[in-house]
């Protein structure tokens, strides 16, 4: 499976959200591969109803409804339309004790979770969770030009996986993701998936690039 962060990017924000779920939406058909879109959590509604597609939230906040002015809610996401819920991502780092309360929320609604961590260490602490999934994604190498974490950080991958398959739960990893090759690796290392962003948000033509990384799962698709 394939995750695509939406993150902030103007090119994936309002209708340009719309249409590039729409994108991922045809390349899921065509490929039979599962590519699932994260969006900002204003697109959840929009991008579901023009697409009636499987939609996941970037984050939600351990709180409930009520007192809490500017939070985002397991049930307000829930009920726009989102199936799952992106959580402890570097780019928003949760506490404990938060990372606690909003799992404990997500899962209240049903919501799938992937939880990130950024190295072994925190890998084993998202696992007691016992979250949907677990992705290890070392920050430093998001948005890398010249490698990826398949390529700089292979045996690290493979003990997150053993981590992970003793646990039952699949391994997603990301950073640097933007090759088919760079997929190819991660899962002939044991991961279940990639989370990819700017490789697919950014590019000049997204389904070309999305089509490209689902090579990497069949090399039949080239």
């Amino acid at each position: 499976m394939i995750f695509v962060n939406f993150k902030t990017y103007q090119e994936a924000t309002g209708t340009r959200a719309v249409e590039l779920v729409r994108i991922l939406s045809l390349c899921q058909s065509q490929t039979k591969i599962p590519i699932i879109p994260v969006v900002q959590a204003m697109d959840i509604r929009s991008s579901m109803i023009a697409t009636d597609y499987n939609i996941w939230a970037q984050h939600i906040d351990g709180v409930e409804q009520g007192q809490t002015t500017g939070w985002i809610t397991a049930p307000a996401v829930s009920q726009a339309g989102a199936v799952g819920t992106f959580l402890n991502h570097s780019e928003h780092k949760l506490l404990d004790k938060e990372l606690t309360a909003a799992f404990a929320q997500a899962a209240a609604m049903a919501l799938d979770t992937l939880i990130f961590a950024a190295d072994i260490p925190e890998l084993k602490k998202v696992m007691k969770l016992a979250p949907t999934y677990m992705a290890y994604e070392p920050p430093e190498l998001i948005a890398a030009k010249d490698t990826s974490v398949s390529r700089a950080k292979p045996q690290v991958i493979a003990e997150a996986v053993k981590i992970a398959q003793a646990a039952n739960i699949p391994l997603i990893v990301g950073a640097g993701v933007k090759t088919a090759a760079d997929v190819k690796k991660s899962l002939e290392l044991g991961a279940a998936g990639v989370a990819v962003s700017s490789a697919v948000v950014l590019a000049d033509d997204p389904k070309k690039a999305i089509l490209e990384l689902a090579k990497g799962f069949k090399p039949s698709l080239a």
